[in-house]
């Protein structure tokens, strides 16, 4: 779909005037006319692990299922989990997302990830998503609150949040360190 940013990530720009997403990187899981939703990648919530939810689910695993930590997705819906995967991994929920990655957001996804058989090649789980209303995140581009990178699976699945969103900065070649919190038109 041209014109729309489905599977770009989101780099927030210094200065954003919202600080829940300061320093934020959000991959765009979907995005057409009416909206747009994301899942930020670099927030995760401390102390809180895939196995701890799967226990609090009551969803048995037979397998190891590693320590990863959960990830604040945004600050919609944050009681409900959000999982980013590799499309090796389809349910009748999944929605493609692009370049290979795709969205479950139901049980199913998450019973997957715990078992040896099913579960996708590289996931993460976010609790609550961010989200814009029509034409509201284009227009946040043209105001350069946000900049677009192409997503990989580094910057989506990689666990050093601490420097994602400047490993963003950096795939389309730009220093962190010479950003102004200033936004302006040339």
């Amino acid at each position: 779909m041209q014109g729309f940013f489905a599977g770009q990530l989101l780099i927030a720009m210094p200065g954003i005037s919202d600080p829940r997403f300061e320093r934020a990187l959000i991959l765009i899981c979907a995005h057409d006319a009416q909206h747009a939703m994301g899942v930020a990648v670099n927030r995760p919530v401390e102390g809180l692990t895939l196995p701890d939810i799967l226990a609090r689910l009551d969803i048995k695993s037979n397998i190891t299922v590693p320590a990863d930590l959960v990830l604040m997705g945004g600050p919609v819906e944050r009681e409900r989990g959000f999982v980013v995967h590799t499309d090796d991994y389809r349910s009748e929920h999944t929605v493609e997302v692009g370049a290979g990655l795709a969205l479950t957001a139901t049980r199913d996804v998450l019973e997957a990830m715990a078992s040896h058989n099913r579960h996708p090649r590289r996931s993460i789980l976010a609790l609550g998503y961010a989200g814009w209303s029509a034409g509201q995140l284009e227009k946040e581009i043209k105001e350069n609150v946000w900049l677009t990178c192409d997503s990989d699976d580094a910057l989506v699945f990689g666990p050093d949040y601490d420097h994602k969103w400047a490993h963003a900065l950096a795939k389309i070649g730009v220093d962190p360190d010479r950003l102004s919190s200033y936004a302006g038109r040339a």
